[in-house]
């Protein structure tokens, strides 16, 4: 199977890349490299040193030979997706290229413009090429459960819900309340996907994945196959976030009471998840959602978890709570479905205690490179008026 990667040098683009390579298919791979641009950008790092592209191609080829590819570019160029696209003709897109951070959005003007421009637009061309040049391909777009929103006092469905108003009964999209500029651009995605596969009978599954943690999967057995690592408040993921906080004995920042809840998944799950899912793609033309997560957590849970295990390595961990700076409800009710991918076949690796665990002892090793850039841990991006000292222009420019 030919599949195309967008965002192959991403947290979880690189990590798939390990993973279809070894199963024996063939992987090309598509990335502008935004995202090492916007966390430098941010003050900070990847806390696991990654490799240059050419360098990481080259431990790959060595394993695969042939069967890797790479193309460096930008989706938002028309020309460039379809002639990626056009000659590679993959069997599969899993499309990963976006600007992945609410909080990155939220910064100014400048960076919810260029969160919106770049993934909309990217999108829009990835659906464009597809149609013209692979139309029985399988698009696999990664979105997120904060399109639903948070603090719905109704379950949440998996993409579509049946509701009856004045007698009649229809099926309708679940409804959207994104919390950012950045999940609203998620939302349109998910219209404009939704619109492709009915105007051109186009076969997509739309992922609203919950929050990704963990520092490793079973293919990276050494550093160098290591995939990017983030720490920083706009771009760490809560879990991670708090495991390397309690590396350098910085106090986890829970955000406000800590009641906030949201659906969580280790790296190595989502891999497993998108890998069923490309091997039991929808029928052609329709248009599926699936919500990818494992178990829901309060935040403040979170903390007293890796508090808890950090304590048992001598961590000394220490949580302290700060004023939240996002507009979002503290205290909300919350239960999602995630029914689709178990039927599919998905059963969670490793409880969450052990995910955390072998977390702990990963960042120990690069506790320096941590403590470097502990500054960026708190940048303060505050919902309603941004970066305390913004930026005037993102890190990358919108390509008309």
């Amino acid at each position: 199977m030919k599949i195309l990667i967008l965002g192959m040098d991403g947290y979880i683009g690189w990590s798939l890349a390990l993973r279809q390579l070894r199963l024996g298919n063939e992987v090309c791979g598509v990335d502008n490299f935004s995202r090492r641009k916007a966390v430098e950008e941010m003050g900070s790092w990847s806390a696991v040193p990654i490799l240059p592209m050419q360098k990481r191609l080259e431990i790959l080829k060595k394993e695969h030979g042939g069967k890797v590819s790479f193309h460096e570019g930008d989706l938002v160029d028309q020309k460039f997706t379809d002639d990626v696209i056009k000659t590679f003709k993959p069997d599969t897109i899993v499309h990963l290229a976006e600007q992945p951070s609410a909080p990155y959005s939220m910064i100014d003007q400048n960076h919810a413009v260029y969160t919106q421009s770049n993934n909309v637009v990217g999108t829009l061309n990835v659906l464009y090429s597809q149609k013209n040049h692979v139309p029985r391909a399988h698009l696999i777009k990664l979105g997120t459960m904060g399109e639903y929103g948070y603090g719905n006092d109704i379950d949440i469905t998996e993409g579509f819900m049946e509701i009856e108003f004045r007698g009649k009964k229809t099926v309708i999209p679940y409804p959207r309340m994104a919390g950012s500029w950045y999940h609203w651009s998620k939302v349109h995605d998910s219209n404009n996907i939704m619109f492709a596969c009915k105007l051109w009978n186009l076969t997509s599954t739309d992922i609203m994945q919950g929050i990704v943690y963990g520092t490793r999967i079973r293919e990276m057995e050494d550093e160098p196959k290591m995939t990017r690592f983030d720490f920083d408040e706009v771009f760490g993921t809560v879990i991670n976030r708090y495991c390397s906080q309690a590396v350098i004995g910085h106090p986890l920042t829970v955000y406000g009471q800590g009641g906030q809840t949201r659906g969580f998944l280790a790296l190595e799950d989502s891999i497993q998840c998108i890998t069923i899912l490309i091997n039991n793609p929808p029928d052609p033309g329709e248009y599926r959602v699936v919500n990818q997560f494992d178990e829901q957590y309060r935040v403040s849970e979170l903390a007293d978890r890796v508090k808890r295990i950090g304590d048992k390595k001598g961590l000394g961990v220490e949580i302290k709570r700060v004023e939240n700076p996002r507009l979002e409800k503290e205290e909300h009710y919350y239960k999602a479905d995630h029914e689709h991918l178990k039927k599919l076949g998905f059963k969670p690796t490793r409880h969450i205690d052990d995910e955390i665990n072998i977390m702990l002892d990963d960042l120990a090793v690069f506790k320096e490179r941590i403590q470097a850039k502990k500054d960026s841990i708190i940048k303060i991006v505050r919902w309603n008026d941004g970066l305390k000292q913004s930026m005037a222009s993102p890190a990358v420019s919108y390509k008309t």
